[in-house]
């Protein structure tokens, strides 16, 4: 099986760890694990053997508070949300199905069915649109070997959500073609217009599959704990493949990720507050900066800036991180110029500081 590189994980390995001001980080400010009230000495004395292989009903539990519907056998544990949108794709498809997805999106999404012999087809998503696809988007392109749907909600890079009402219309197309749905939903959660959990595809579709981890909205990347839910056939079949994959998630994780769990009410309400105070300087900041534009999303932690110079994107962002210590993604990863990728859930003196020294640089290079 070949497959291409991954531009925007090769792209961050390359670069932020080297810079002074990361404006494209997708997680909300790291948590550490003393910000948990864990037990240490239960961790301490933790036997370190396989843990849970299907996970403890402790940790299902507190992914279960996250929906409106499911048991724990609607429930798959994954090494981050990555690893679940893998197990899914290497489930459910073969070579010559037919998958719809987006662009600009995460590139697993359509790389990786692509790599297994799979004909995608891609919705190519415009700012003039508010990076929303419409439904006959999707109804030119479905057809009778339509397999999968691939999409993330919030979209990353764009930050794109499918409302309630396009969530419905996207389920009944789906099952006119029996189409299974896989949703990456790992920026969900923290919704500064709603402040409420936006809803998911897992409660209203019994074909639909959606990722998640404790990654983005829940702070803790570390842990590499995420996970899958699905009706219970087709999460037997995925806890199958999984078995050839990771075996377990470890009790470690098991148990950390059950404490976050725990305070998820506390820790996503403070990721809500960082979201909101950040897009309150933003929305100030784009007021004043001319040659910048953003369509600035009610949810998730990224958004897609347009930039006004003429200048490749790859060019912009290592000169400007190299002369300044600004760090952006280029929309060249995402296969489109004169965009980065911004991720707005950071230190709040960061994001100020970073912003105006990228704005200085933007006219000193106009």
């Amino acid at each position: 099986m070949k497959i291409k590189e991954f531009s925007v994980e090769t792209y961050m390995t390359n670069h932020e760890h080297d810079c002074l001001y990361n404006l494209s980080d997708t997680c909300v400010d790291s948590l550490s694990i003393a910000d948990l009230n864990v037990d240490i000495n239960r961790m301490l004395t933790m036997k370190m053997d396989y843990g849970p292989i299907i996970g403890s009903h402790h940790l299902k539990d507190g992914i279960l508070s996250l929906y409106e519907t499911g048991t724990y056998d609607n429930i798959a544990i994954t090494h981050g949300a990555i690893n679940g949108n893998e197990l899914v794709m290497m489930t459910l498809l073969e070579t010559g199905d037919h998958v719809i997805a987006m662009s600009p999106s995460y590139q697993q999404m359509y790389e990786f069915p692509q790599s297994i012999g799979c004909l995608v087809s891609i919705i190519e998503l415009t700012e003039d649109n508010d990076w929303m696809p419409s439904i006959d988007d999707f109804r030119q392109l479905i057809n009778d070997h339509t397999k999968l749907i691939c999409i993330t909600s919030p979209n990353n890079p764009t930050g794109t959500t499918f409302n309630m009402e396009f969530m419905k219309e996207l389920i009944d197309l789906a099952k006119q073609y029996d189409c299974y749905i896989l949703v990456d939903e790992i920026y969900r959660g923290v919704n500064t217009k709603t402040k409420t959990l936006t809803p998911s595809f897992s409660d209203y579709y019994d074909k639909a599959i959606i990722t998640s981890s404790l990654s983005k909205v829940f702070s803790f990347a570390g842990l590499r704990l995420g996970w899958i839910k699905s009706s219970k056939d087709i999460i037997d079949l995925i806890n199958y493949r999984r078995d050839y994959h990771i075996i377990s998630s470890g009790p470690l994780d098991d148990y950390l990720g059950s404490i976050v769990l725990e305070n998820k009410d506390k820790i996503l309400q403070r990721s809500l507050d960082i979201c909101d105070r950040n897009k309150k300087y933003i929305r100030q900041w784009l007021e004043k900066e001319s040659l910048v534009s953003c369509v600035l999303p009610d949810e998730g932690t990224v958004c897609f800036l347009h930039y006004y110079i003429n200048m490749s994107s790859l060019n912009l962002c290592e000169r400007l991180q190299k002369e300044t210590g600004v760090f952006f993604v280029p929309g060249c990863c995402f296969g489109k110029e004169n965009y980065l990728r911004f991720g707005f859930a950071q230190d709040y003196e960061i994001l100020v500081k970073g912003l105006n020294i990228f704005s200085k640089w933007l006219h000193e290079n106009a």
